[in-house]
């Protein structure tokens, strides 16, 4: 039986250990409902959700080379801006592992191998994100082993202030615009 490729969805040839701007989406396993609900225009974060949370707010802490722009939870998604600083590869030499909700952000250092995101890259941070939020949520609700994160992530790499603020805009309004996503409509 043939192998099946997974299509890339990064932009061929790209440095994502380059300083700048990324505009990142998680979506949730199946985009499931999970992290909380939307009342009156504002994102209400169940303890799922506060758990993600915390774990998006950790991420400069394990990955000092990177700041964090605006962010939104979801019911069923996450987006948020990330910003690489500096080169992670020097960074990451000083870099110790920590403990995020009963979990352990993976610093680059510790997550390289042959197949696996560059050290310090967009993936490498996105990756330990999601882990640590899934470790951290299924540790509480004891439920090993369920995923809770689609296969992948978006990305769009920031290009200008016209384009940041763009993006600040969308994320911030986010949950005001929940009723009229079609995605949220339910199915007949």
């Amino acid at each position: 039986m043939a192998k099946c490729k997974r299509r890339s969805v990064r932009v061929p040839g790209y440095d994502y250990t380059s300083p700048g701007g990324y505009f990142v989406t998680v979506a949730a396993y199946q985009r499931e409902k999970i992290f909380g609900e939307v009342e009156n225009d504002q994102m209400r974060l169940n303890p799922r959700g506060e758990i993600v949370s915390d774990c998006w707010q950790a991420i400069p802490r394990h990955f000092s080379h990177v700041e964090l722009g605006a962010f939104v939870i979801m019911p069923n998604h996450v987006h948020g801006i990330i910003v690489i600083k500096d080169n992670p590869v020097v960074v990451a030499q000083h870099e110790p592992p920590n403990v995020v909700v009963g979990a352990t952000l993976a610093s680059p250092l510790r997550q390289r191998n042959k197949s696996g995101p560059v050290p310090g890259s967009l993936g490498a941070i996105i990756g330990s994100f999601k882990s640590a939020a899934t470790k951290g949520i299924n540790g509480k609700y004891d439920s090993p082993g369920m995923p809770l994160w689609q296969r992948n992530y978006y990305e769009h790499i920031i290009r200008d202030d016209r384009d940041w603020q763009r993006i600040h805009d969308y994320i911030i309004v986010n949950p005001a615009n929940w009723a009229d996503d079609e995605e949220n409509q339910p199915r007949e």
